[in-house]
């Protein structure tokens, strides 16, 4: 009978600390319910969805908002003992060098899918709701649309809609910020 080692958060993080991790930096890894998973590398969409969405993030935010935007870094969710990297978060500005930031500090988080879809709406979707992050949205390549999840309640979302190309999307924390699923899907990083 094999057992496979689980590890609650803080041993992770003291591990990448002590460099156990050091040889396999070329691999993507996550820790998910104490579980290390490895992610699949980003494809060309994939990397250009995640590129405009950043840049959507810098350029579009008030310019009182007081945002991080973090691409593929961790967020901590110590009772789940899971540090998950989201494509594109962002969080209030705090101090992070000590640890990552956590689920209170999330204002948007987003997951750009593909191979990803299923576990990016399922036991992704269903962490996130469980930590309390109050607005998840995964970019759907394959269907072309972005999916928002919110409310979240016994861990799971109450709300999920599907917004197609055509449709604008405002992120909760910022309701005068406006994505564009039509440029989202039909432009790159780069353009205008």
């Amino acid at each position: 009978m094999s057992t496979a080692l689980r590890l609650t958060l803080d041993e992770y993080d003291q591990m990448i600390a002590d460099g156990a991790f050091d040889s396999l930096r070329d691999r993507r890894i996550e820790l998910i319910h104490g579980e290390l998973r490895e992610m699949t590398p980003p494809g060309p969409d994939h990397s250009c969805a995640v590129d405009w969405i950043n840049r959507w993030s810098l350029l579009h935010p008030p310019s009182s908002a007081k945002i991080v935007v973090r691409v593929q870094n961790p967020i901590g969710i110590p009772h789940a003992d899971s540090e998950p990297q989201p494509d594109v978060c962002w969080v209030k500005p705090g101090k992070y060098r000590q640890r990552h930031p956590r689920p209170e500090q999330v204002l948007l988080l987003i997951e750009v899918a593909d191979s990803s879809l299923d576990s990016d709406m399922g036991e992704k979707a269903d962490l996130y709701a469980a930590a309390g992050i109050a607005d998840y949205w995964v970019v759907n390549l394959s269907g072309r649309c972005v999916e928002v999840f919110r409310q979240p309640a016994g861990g799971k979302y109450a709300d999920h809609t599907t917004h197609p190309m055509g449709r604008e999307i405002r992120p909760l924390a910022f309701p005068d910020v406006v994505l564009s699923t039509t440029e989202l899907f039909t432009t790159g990083p780069m353009e205008e």
